[in-house]
């Protein structure tokens, strides 16, 4: 067994060594334990630190593309390296290392196939409340567009099984952390959480910039992920949403036409009949994204099959 820790690494040289010095090199259930960065476009010696402080393996992104791309590079990496289970991580050492094995553990005892390590949100000093009320709303949203129990929703510690990294694929560009979650409760992956800690933040965050940009992407997020996955149920209450009015305002006109009324009020008829039409049409709209959505997962599936037939040709080659 082998299990791979992943860092996607944006200058990070001078976070990096702390880092990389409270990784393990063995855990229990693996055979090997190797470390893998992703290095997304950095200006500085990211790479050279790395390799200084014992990296296996690096995988050199063109230029900067990002958490969710540099994401993906080093989960397909991870594979073609020979990964049984990958664990990512921060390269700025927000995350205690030791948590690693309660990371994997659920995984080894096939429990589940994604484990996410949830942090002490309401004990973390530095959080201020307002984040504290972001994270836990954010997370809540989460749960209920994924249909799954992760009580830190944007925590990027977490633990990856071969079976489910072949199946994972992060159409989002801000980051990969709610997106995965959406997408493991849609194709059915088994996923939990288990309780980790964070050490003192060495830097400021580079995801959240601000308060304000951070709900409005995460929201975008969301909201792209629901409609991706869950179009049915996103569009049925759009929907229902626009045609409840008219049929509230064609209840009216009936009313006031039962009562000989009628002909002044014919503009309920007309808003009414409009709005219902709307209300139809986006639920048609409904129907057709989720046969839309039932081909992506179909094709989720035949890239994981392929994925694995490329790599286990690759393994036998070797």
């Amino acid at each position: 067994m082998k299990l791979i820790i992943q860092i996607p690494c944006f200058n990070e040289e001078g976070t990096l060594p702390e880092t990389l010095a409270d990784l393990p090199r063995e855990v229990a259930g693996f055979d090997v334990v190797e470390w893998l960065i992703i290095n997304d476009g950095s200006s500085d010696r990211t790479v050279e630190v790395a390799r200084e402080n014992g990296v296996d393996h690096v995988v050199e992104m063109p230029h900067n593309q990002g958490l969710a791309a540099a994401f993906m590079a080093g989960i397909e990496a991870c594979l073609a390296a020979g990964a049984d289970v990958i664990i990512n991580t921060d390269g700025d050492n927000q995350y205690r290392a030791d948590g690693i094995p309660a990371l994997t553990a659920p995984i080894l005892a096939k429990q589940a196939q994604i484990v996410v390590g949830s942090r002490p949100i309401g004990s973390i000093e530095h959080f201020s409340p307002i984040k504290r009320g972001l994270q836990k709303l954010g997370s809540w949203v989460v749960r209920k567009a994924s249909g799954t129990n992760i009580s830190d929703a944007p925590s990027g510690f977490r633990a990856i099984s071969r079976e489910a990294a072949m199946q994972l694929y992060v159409f989002d560009t801000y980051t990969y952390t709610l997106e995965t979650i959406i997408q493991a409760g849609r194709l059915g992956i088994p996923i939990m959480s288990v309780p980790i800690e964070v050490n003192d933040p060495t830097r400021e965050s580079r995801l959240i910039k601000s308060v304000r940009g951070y709900i409005i992407r995460s929201s975008k997020t969301i909201l792209r992920m629901a409609v991706l996955y869950k179009p049915l149920r996103f569009f049925s209450w759009l929907a229902l949403i626009m045609a409840l009015p008219g049929l509230i305002a064609f209840a009216r006109f009936l009313y006031l036409y039962s009562i000989g009324q009628g002909d002044g009020n014919i503009q309920s008829l007309i808003i009414g009949a409009a709005l219902i039409a709307a209300g139809t049409i986006t639920f048609v709209g409904g129907l057709v994204a989720d046969l839309i959505a039932a081909n992506r997962v179909l094709s989720a599936e035949i890239r994981s099959r392929l994925l694995k037939m490329e790599l286990d040709r690759a393994a036998s080659n070797k």
